[in-house]
């Protein structure tokens, strides 16, 4: 496969993987977790991010013995090209979903939520249009702007997230245990697909400066967006307490729309186009890892040109259901359930095999 003639260095990795993962504050995960874990949200997230400190262990011990192999060459070689190409197309598959999945959620917010008036399919076809202009530009692109911009996104959150303690009450977010620790530690494990965007980042790991900095970069990331992500949860239910976060689809733009200051009333219109902007670097990097996944599994060098065509099929995937704000949150949660035993499996299997050729000796 064609490398790319750029390298993504730490930060601009690390960039990437926090507007990524950490927008995920910002759609109906939070609505999951606080269906699931009540006030303990923010402590599931954490035993979440702690487990998923195996399969990502695992990755990088295996992509320390093949430093110049991408996941797709490595599912090839220690699995075999009959299975390796199934299990290649399982992970095509589950990335396709969940980015129709996920466009739809975020088409929804903004049409609800904002823009109120404008048919959703003009939403949708605008949202992936821009998106695939800025995958059709390359990773090293995405990284560059991901890392310009990410200052300006992450002040916004703090800004947003300072003034929701402000007039919130941390009371609310006892007992930290919820309904207890056994359910979170179980909780923590079913959901680690919250996570599962580490196994697809690994598509990358040619195009890392090196292999140091990009396990340098994997573990700064998972600490960064796990710590964020908690810091988000209690947010939100230091607003609205436990019980009525429960009944809200995503919390984060009902609180910016709830906080106040006094000299701006539309608070909102200050956050929104910050979040906007991480919007298109999430999607434009999840169009550029789908397109490098199918060019791999069918062979086709130049992938890039793939990327209009995905972008338009996930417009047309999307726009299917009818009220993708409620239809969309119940099909989520057992597509992330079936997830997790991939995002768990893979990297056991990988390291299996690997020991088996006796590649890795430890």
């Amino acid at each position: 496969m064609e490398r790319s003639k750029g390298k993504v260095g730490t930060r601009e990795f690390i960039a990437i993987v926090i507007l990524t993962i950490g927008a995920k504050m910002t759609d109906d995960t939070p609505a999951i977790l606080y269906e699931k874990f009540s006030n303990a949200a923010w402590v599931a997230i954490i035993s979440i991010g702690i487990f998923s400190i195996i399969p990502i262990w695992l990755l990088i011990n295996v992509f320390n013995r093949y430093k110049d192999k991408n996941l797709i060459e490595i599912v090839l070689y220690l699995l075999g090209k009959p299975f390796g190409y199934f299990v290649l197309f399982c992970l095509l598959v589950i990335g396709c979903v969940a980015i129709t999945i996920d466009s739809s959620i975020y088409t929804d917010i903004v049409g609800t939520m904002y823009f109120t008036e404008t048919p959703t399919v003009v939403l949708y076809a605008i949202l992936m249009a821009t998106c695939a202009f800025g995958a059709k530009r390359g990773l090293e692109q995405i990284g560059s702007f991901a890392w310009s911009i990410l200052f300006w996104i992450k002040l916004s959150l703090f800004l947003a997230m300072l003034l929701t303690f402000f007039q919130g009450k941390l009371d609310f977010i006892f007992p930290l245990f919820g309904r207890g620790v056994d359910e979170i530690m179980h909780g923590g494990i079913s959901n680690m697909s919250i996570f599962a965007d580490f196994l697809f980042f690994t598509l990358i790991v040619p195009f890392a400066v090196n292999h140091a900095e990009f396990k340098k970069a994997i573990w700064i990331s998972l600490c960064i967006v796990t710590v964020e992500l908690a810091i988000a949860l209690i947010a939100f239910v230091a607003l609205f307490d436990y019980e009525p976060v429960k009944m809200l689809n995503y919390p984060f733009h009902e609180a910016i729309r709830y906080i106040r200051l006094e000299f701006l009333p539309n608070i909102e219109a200050l956050f929104f186009p910050f979040w906007l902007l991480a919007l298109f670097i999430r999607f434009s990097f999840y169009l550029y890892l789908t397109a490098l996944l199918f060019g791999g599994l069918f062979k086709i060098k130049d992938f890039e040109y793939l990327i209009p065509s995905l972008a338009t099929l996930f417009v047309l995937l999307g726009v299917i259901p009818e009220n993708p704000t409620f239809s969309i949150f119940h099909f989520r949660d057992p597509f992330l359930k079936m997830v997790t035993p991939v995002f768990l499996l893979l990297p056991c299997l990988l390291w299996v095999m690997s020991k088996i050729k006796g590649d890795i000796k430890v």
